[in-house]
């Protein structure tokens, strides 16, 4: 009977996590959707715990960020120690990490990077941005990574960098699909080419062309995934290249004045596109 329970809770913390993805990125958790169950309920429990830690930075603008966030840490680390919390996103997560060998400098390196949003706001240097780009988003993937492969480390070693130049990708249009939210709320400039002044078309082709060649270099590795997380990480593949696309057709300046969006007719032509690839092994 406690047994039971016990699945009962770890089951409910799970679906806590899959609402929150539900809620805060209805792109994502369509393409999670597709994979297989354990694997879905796994990658859920790693976006509620990087969603809730980037809200905090992001959001919590009538508390004190910084103490919120080292006490999530502390219970994170409590959490894992003890194999339990009352924080559904916590206990979640922990078990993933413990279930899949997720690698505590992985986590370390993404609260880093949070700590930094709460610390500088201009990223003058590549290697200031490349590190945070490592800590906000190639490690997530390769977290995600480490479930996809199911232990299977010869994998998980070939795919890595494709790995993480596919999350670069992905920070990278994020960045500018929020360029005016970071600039004009936050007072945070994530691209070194706009310390000199704001996005010009110039610079934004230059951004766009940086963000393709991290897709081209990811794309052969994203081909290699086992299962359904190939079907699932196209789907995020092509919904973040239309959204680059469409960003590369939209002046500078209107991307200065408004968020960019993919309309949900489109992501779901999107899907069509990605699942008929990957019934007919197109990818």
């Amino acid at each position: 009977m406690e047994e039971n329970k016990h699945q009962d809770f770890d089951r409910t913390c799970s679906r806590i996590s899959e609402l929150i993805t539900r809620e805060y990125s209805t792109s994502f958790f369509s393409a999670t959707r597709l994979l297989e169950k354990e694997i879905r309920e796994a990658i859920f429990n790693i976006y509620g715990f990087v969603r809730f830690a980037d809200e905090i930075v992001d959001t919590f603008h009538d508390f004190d960020k910084k103490e919120l966030l080292s006490q999530f840490e502390k219970d994170y680390y409590a959490a894992l120690g003890k194999g339990i919390s009352l924080n559904p996103v916590l206990h979640s997560f922990q078990q993933t990490v413990s279930r899949y060998g997720i690698e505590d400098a992985h986590v370390q390196a993404f609260l880093s990077s949070m700590k930094s949003d709460l610390e500088k706001e201009t990223y003058s240097e590549k290697e200031d941005i490349d590190r945070y780009i490592f800590g906000s988003a190639d490690v997530v993937g390769l977290m995600c990574l480490k479930v996809f492969c199911k232990g299977d480390q010869q994998l998980y070693r070939e795919l890595l960098e494709p790995a993480m130049k596919l999350g670069s990708a992905f920070q990278k249009v994020n960045f500018l699909r929020d360029l005016k939210n970071d600039i004009q709320l936050l007072g945070r400039r994530y691209f070194p080419e706009l310390l000199e002044g704001e996005l010009d078309d110039a610079k934004k082709s230059s951004i766009v062309n940086q963000i393709r060649e991290d897709f081209r270099a990811a794309f052969t590795g994203m081909r290699k995934l086992p299962g359904r997380s190939k079907l699932a990480v196209y789907t995020a593949f092509l919904y973040y290249l239309g959204l680059l696309s469409k960003i590369n057709s939209t002046p500078a300046r209107k991307i200065m004045e408004t968020r960019i969006r993919i309309p949900d007719w489109k992501k779901m032509l999107l899907l069509f596109r990605a699942v008929i690839a990957y019934k007919f092994k197109l990818i």
